[in-house]
């Protein structure tokens, strides 16, 4: 029979969590799946678990190759998938049992949709960090398309594992690239500019596991600094396209990281913006220090780097009353 969608898995040395992870695939309300899974190069037990699983049942299609790295091992699951639809998911992670029915049936009924999520919830929770937890919370909270666009610059709207997309727009655009900086990130940014719409469904669908062996702590391409290039990158070609310059909203430590990632990109501070009185007045990295008076709509492109708690919806309410325009005459990149 031909599955509905297809689910693609890239593993490695995950003899501990996986088969937790397939057994929530075999409680799937939704039955018509084939799994793509791609042992990456595991010298653990992952072999071994992943062959039985296959040989017990016919829709775990296995391919196991020598190590290189995720994206190549994504582009070559993705090549294999049957079906225009995908989900992505990974070998630590647990699905609800009704995580593929309730995304299919959101894309089968809204075709304007190009990706669907799922709100998430970490695994195990005693020693989360509030900086994951808020990050958790405010995911969650990116319920629509215009919301999750407008937060786009902000963090990775979707947790890779909790989505299901349509193969056909991914492709289109190029399917994950090698950058130096997160595959997946990088797609949504890339999918977003070709104007694919995205939706999130309420439902808490996927159980994201944290470890201190998650990519997202170990690998180099995960760091503040390889987020700030990918955004960087891809303002450049979007928002700050006809940029050499750019004011910046706050003139700490992140603003001050962010100049560095935009000045790799031909892009340079020419004021910033600040409400503290000691930095007001002064001249930072040749750009002068102005307070809020100075802004008002039409004087090119400002970027919000200021990520305290709260202070995201105070900027978006002064600019309001300011008549600026979030997308136009500024943007949140923190």
């Amino acid at each position: 029979m031909t599955p509905q969608l297809s689910i693609l898995m890239s593993v490695r040395n995950e003899e501990r969590y996986l088969p937790a992870t397939l057994d929530s695939l075999r409680r799937q309300s939704l039955a018509g799946w084939e799994l793509v899974v791609i042992d990456d190069g595991s010298d653990d037990a992952t072999p071994a678990i992943l062959a039985a699983a296959a040989a017990a049942d016919p829709r775990i299609r296995l391919f196991r190759r020598p190590h290189t790295t995720l994206v190549d091992a994504l582009n070559f699951g993705l090549d294999q998938c049957r079906t225009g639809l995908v989900a992505r998911l990974d070998g630590d992670d647990v699905c609800h049992p009704r995580r593929l029915e309730l995304q299919f049936a959101a894309l089968r009924n809204n075709p304007e949709l190009g990706l669907v999520a799922s709100r998430v919830r970490h695994f195990p929770r005693p020693h989360l960090s509030d900086g994951m937890l808020h990050y958790e919370t405010w995911q969650n909270d990116l319920l629509d398309h215009d919301a999750i666009i407008r937060d786009l610059f902000v963090e990775s709207p979707f947790t890779n594992p909790s989505v299901l997309f349509r193969k056909q727009p991914v492709l289109e655009v190029g399917a994950y690239h090698e950058t130096g900086w997160p595959e997946d990130y990088d797609l949504w940014l890339r999918l977003a500019k070709a104007g694919c719409r995205f939706g999130r469904l309420p439902e808490t669908l996927l159980y994201w596991r944290d470890s201190p062996k998650r990519l997202t702590r170990t690998d180099a391409a995960c760091t503040l600094q390889a987020f700030r290039r990918c955004k960087a990158h891809h303002l450049r070609r979007g928002y700050l396209a006809d940029c050499s310059e750019v004011t910046l909203w706050g003139a700490g430590a992140e603003g001050k990281a962010w100049r560095l990632a935009l000045q790799e990109f031909g892009i340079t501070v020419s004021r910033w913006i600040e409400i503290d009185p000691r930095k007001i007045g002064q001249t930072i990295h040749g750009a002068p220090v102005v307070d809020l008076d100075a802004l008002a709509p039409g004087q090119g492109k400002l970027l919000v780097t200021i990520g305290a708690k709260g202070a995201r919806q105070q900027v978006r309410d002064w600019a309001d009353q300011r008549s600026l325009a979030e997308g136009v005459d500024y943007l949140c990149v923190t």
